[in-house]
Formats: C-alpha cells, sequence, structure tokens
C-alpha cells in the first residue's frame, strides 16, 4: 500500500533521512521543520500517517497532535522522542497517537513501525469498504423489485424500519430473503449504527441456547472460568435476528417472552436485572398459526413477535424478479472472482426464468456462482447452467384437473423405473400442488410432517 506520510522534525538530518526512507519505500513523503509547518501543509492534503516530533521550536508536538487530530481524524500519528521523554510520548499516545519511535542514529526502528502503521491502514481501508459495501447493499434505494407483491412489500418494509422498537416477523420458505430482509430494516433504521446480530434458533444445542442468549457470569456452571455477554447484550441499540423461531422449544420461549415483556434479563449466575434495548426480528419456514394452535408455539409470545408480519413470497410466484435478480448476482460474482460481467444469452435467460427454484434466490445464487466459475468468455451461455435446468427429465407424475378435482397420473417404462423412482415423483408432484406446503403435502399423501420428511431426506 502506498501512503501519504507527513514528517516534522526541526533536525534536518533526522526529518531527511526518515522521508529518504520512506520515499524509496514508495510512499509519498514530505517534511516539516515544525508543527506550525505541518498544520499549514494539511490545508493543502491530508495525510494517511504521520511522524510527529514531541520536542519542537514553537508549537509543540502534543499540541501539534491535537490539532492534527482534530484536522485529519483518520491519520496514524507516530511520536519521534528522545529517550528522556519517553513519558511525554506515553502521554500522547493517550491523545490518540499510535505508537511512538524512539530517535537513534540509524533510525532503526523506522522500518518497523511504518509496516505495522501500514497493516493498520490496510485493514482499515478493508473494513471501511466492506462496511461501505453493505450499507449500499441493504439500503432501499439500492433495491429493485418489479413484481407487483415486491413493490407492495418494500413500500411496507420502509415505514417499518423507521420505527425502532417495533417486532417484526418474517415467514417464507428456506432461501426466500428472510435474514437479508431483516438486514434491510436494520440498515434503514434509526438503530443502523448499532450492532446486527443473528442467529439460527436450530443451530444452536437446545441445552446451550438459553447461555447464549443470556450469557452467564464467572461460576454459573462447570466450566464457567469467565463471564460471558449473551446476544441480547451484544444487541444493544441495535438489533436481535432469532431465525427458524418456530423450532424454539417451549421453555425457552417462555423466557425469552419475559425478556419481550420486561425489556431486562439476568445472565445465568445473576441477582442484577440488566435493561436491553434492541428490535426483535424474528423468522421462520413453518406454519406458525398452526403451530400455535396445536400447542407447539406459545400463543403469548406469537402475539409480542407479530405485530408485524412480513410474508415474502417464493421466488416461482414473482417471475418478474428472476431475471434482474440474476443480473445482480452475476455482477456480485464477476467482482469477487475477478471477471468481466458477461452477458446472458437468450436460451439461458429462458431457462433460468422458466425454472422453478425449490430452494428460491439460495438455489439462484447456487445456479450463477457455478456458471460464473466455468464462464470463460463475454457471454453466458446455456450449457454453464446445470444440466438438471438445460435437459428437464420427463415426469413419471403428472398432475392434471379434471373439473375441481385434482389427479396425479403415473407413466411408468417397465423395467426403465424403480418404485423408489415413483415414489420420489409422487412426492415432488404432490409438494408442486401443495405449493410446497410440507403440511400439507404429507396431509394428502396419508403421511405425517415427520414420515415425509424421512422421505425427502432420502431422495435427497
Amino acid at each position: 500500500m502506498r501512503a501519504i506520510v507527513f514528517v516534522a522534525d526541526d533536525e534536518q538530518v533526522i526529518r531527511a533521512a526518515i522521508v529518504k526512507r520512506l520515499i524509496r519505500q514508495g510512499h509519498f513523503a514530505v517534511g516539516y521543520e515544525s508543527g506550525e509547518a505541518l498544520l499549514q501543509g494539511l490545508e493543502q492534503k491530508l495525510p494517511e500517517l504521520v511522524f510527529l516530533d514531541l520536542k519542537m521550536p514553537g508549537i509543540s508536538g502534543l499540541d501539534t497532535l491535537k490539532q492534527v487530530r482534530q484536522l485529519a481524524p483518520s491519520a496514524i500519528v507516530i511520536m519521534l522522542t528522545a529517550y528522556g521523554t519517553v513519558p511525554n510520548a506515553v502521554e500522547a499516545m493517550k491523545l490518540g497517537a499510535y505508537d511512538f519511535l524512539i530517535k537513534t542514529v540509524d533510525l532503526e526502528g523506522v522500518d518497523a513501525v511504518t509496516t505495522r502503521a501500514i497493516e493498520m491502514l490496510t485493514l482499515r481501508r478493508r473494513l471501511e469498504s466492506e462496511v461501505g459495501d453493505q450499507a449500499n447493499q441493504f439500503h432501499l434505494n439500492n433495491l429493485e423489485a418489479y413484481s407487483p407483491v415486491m413493490k407492495q412489500l418494500l413500500e411496507q418494509v420502509r415505514g417499518v424500519a423507521e420505527n425502532p422498537k417495533s417486532s417484526v416477523m418474517l415467514l417464507g420458505e428456506t432461501g426466500t430473503g428472510k435474514e437479508f430482509l431483516a438486514r434491510v430494516i436494520h440498515h434503514n433504521g434509526p438503530r443502523a449504527s448499532g450492532p446486527f446480530v443473528g442467529v439460527n434458533c436450530t443451530a444452536i444445542p437446545k441445552d446451550l441456547f438459553e447461555s447464549e442468549l443470556f450469557g452467564y457470569e464467572r461460576g454459573a456452571f462447570t466450566g464457567a472460568n469467565q463471564r460471558k455477554l449473551g446476544l441480547l447484550e451484544k444487541a444493544e441499540g441495535g438489533t436481535l435476528f432469532l431465525d427458524e423461531i418456530g423450532d424454539l422449544d417451549l421453555s425457552m420461549q417462555a423466557k425469552l417472552l419475559r425478556v419481550i415483556q420486561e425489556r431486562s434479563f439476568r445472565r445465568l449466575g445473576s441477582n442484577d436485572d440488566l435493561g436491553v434495548d434492541f428490535r426483535l426480528v424474528t423468522a421462520t419456514n413453518r406454519e406458525i398459526k398452526k403451530d400455535v394452535e396445536r400447542g407447539l408455539f406459545r400463543e403469548d409470545l406469537y402475539f409480542r413477535l407479530n405485530v408485524v408480519m412480513f410474508e415474502i413470497p417464493p421466488l416461482r410466484k414473482r417471475v418478474e424478479d428472476i431475471l434482474p435478480l440474476c443480473q445482480r448476482t452475476i455482477m456480485r460474482f464477476a467482482k469477487e472472482f475477478g471477471k468481466p460481467v458477461p452477458e446472458m444469452d437468450p436460451e439461458a435467460r429462458s431457462i433460468l426464468q422458466e425454472y422453478q427454484y425449490p430452494g428460491n434466490i439460495r438455489e439462484l445464487e447456487n445456479i450463477l456462482e457455478r456458471a460464473m466459475i466455468f464462464c470463460s468468455s463475454q457471454t453466458l451461455a446455456a450449457n454453464y447452467l446445470p444440466r438438471e435446468l438445460r435437459d428437464p427429465v420427463k415426469k413419471v407424475a403428472t398432475a392434471v384437473s379434471i373439473g375441481e378435482e385434482q389427479l396425479i397420473r403415473i407413466e411408468m417404462h417397465v423395467g426403465k423405473q424403480t418404485l423408489e423412482q415413483i415414489e420420489e415423483s409422487i412426492i415432488e408432484e404432490t409438494l408442486r400442488l401443495a405449493d410446497y406446503n410440507k403440511s400439507l403435502a404429507a396431509k394428502q399423501l396419508g403421511l405425517t410432517r415427520f414420515s415425509l420428511d424421512r422421505r425427502l431426506k432420502k431422495h435427497n
């Protein structure tokens, strides 16, 4: 990384030696004989790295540092000091200096301290870029919707995002973008500068979830060797996103309800209540209302979480959004892989638009990531797409309508299909007819939801 560096030291030999070293390393370096001269230089150009002598005639190094912190707050400042003024250098670090360098005859420490400072600058630039890209990625003004249902949804999200306390529940199939929408709500509201803490309720074992959510004090249980902050504290001032909330067990549902009602909690092993301030966003792909009716989900918690509810439609129900999503995804992977952005040929566009996407946006991204890995031309042709999209296998089971009645016809070529393949085809077609509602499909097949899930797993 090439940096702009200012060097202020009243000793011309030392100043010139440091500037020469920095220029030799490829940096743009300028020397100044006093603090006043350096501050004048700030009016012309802002440095990224400053070497500043503590003892100079006129304005002192500490006073110069204070003004540099105001005029160039992002600059990294390294204080130059003699052996007798190390306590002053420590004082300078309290005022915001990054490091200090003891001046020696050969200035042997310059290279090492410069390397550390440049590494810090590089890391800072990368973080600023990532934060900026993330903010832009989730900004409502940068999101495009072409289907009526998504246009209406984003308009409603805009209003909800501005209210920093309302709980939001997101419903939708796996892969529809529930976490993405949660981040959109976070980044477009008053809590955007706060943390976004997301957790999948099924990813943490049930016996560990309480300690992860509430945190614990040292000695709260065997192995608790030090205090640990929980997700509730980490989300302070920001947003807590609980994905797959429908899979949370009833005992934890009761404890979460208390947190929402009281706006406070206790770490495990503590007697002190801690107040919390965050927006709660939850998501699930389950039929949560039916879970409430069956007693699998607390009704009082459901009403607390469901202050505002958004149902994200599956991709197959918003066909107008497919090609724009494809284009944005291709641009993202082109940037990530360092490739030019290819154009989709007509056949590829047609295939991508007609596919049903049972895995929704997540599946679309996987398809295009694979295509971009192998694409080596300016055109993303159909042959870069998976074979199952280009050459769909003729269905063994096909749904037909006779009046108001739905039938599934089986066409089996004797000796060419197995019983397992027939079963798989029937399940797939029944799921499609049920709009991928597993509970409804299981009922229509005369199975339990568990039995259907087991068969789906068997058939991948």
